[in-house]
């Protein structure tokens, strides 16, 4: 895990983003879900973000559903607000990291909205 606000404030995570089917297997399996999944029903979720400074790798990883709500595509806006939130200087990286942890859905509940269209259902 990083806490260099340099790294994660202005460097892109998208290099640092994949997952291989074989660490995504070993999540899902370690989780009691079969691997694949039907296409946007789970995400290989990172508990702590790339964009808050967590790691890539399986010890940082969980199968996340989509539905019920709030499910993966809303703690992605947690995800967003929060990596807004340190970047601005408004919150510090272990502040948000310890707060997408211990209750992401907490946050999601209390965070501003934006007029955002709901995610279709599959």
């Amino acid at each position: 895990m990083t806490t260099d606000l340099e790294v994660i404030c202005y460097r892109p995570t998208g290099p640092r983003r994949h997952v291989d089917a074989s660490e995504r297997r070993a999540v899902y399996r370690e989780y009691g879900y079969s691997y694949p999944q039907r296409r946007g029903d789970f995400e290989a979720d990172h508990l702590i973000p790339l964009e808050l400074g967590g790691a890539n790798s399986t010890d940082n990883l969980w199968p996340e559903a989509a539905w019920p709500r709030p499910g993966f595509h809303e703690k992605d806006e947690v995800e967003n607000y929060l990596h807004r939130q340190v970047c601005r200087g408004r919150m510090t990286i272990a502040r948000a990291q310890r707060a997408i942890a211990v209750d992401w859905i907490d946050v999601w509940r209390n965070m501003p909205r934006r007029a955002a269209s709901p995610p279709s259902l599959p």
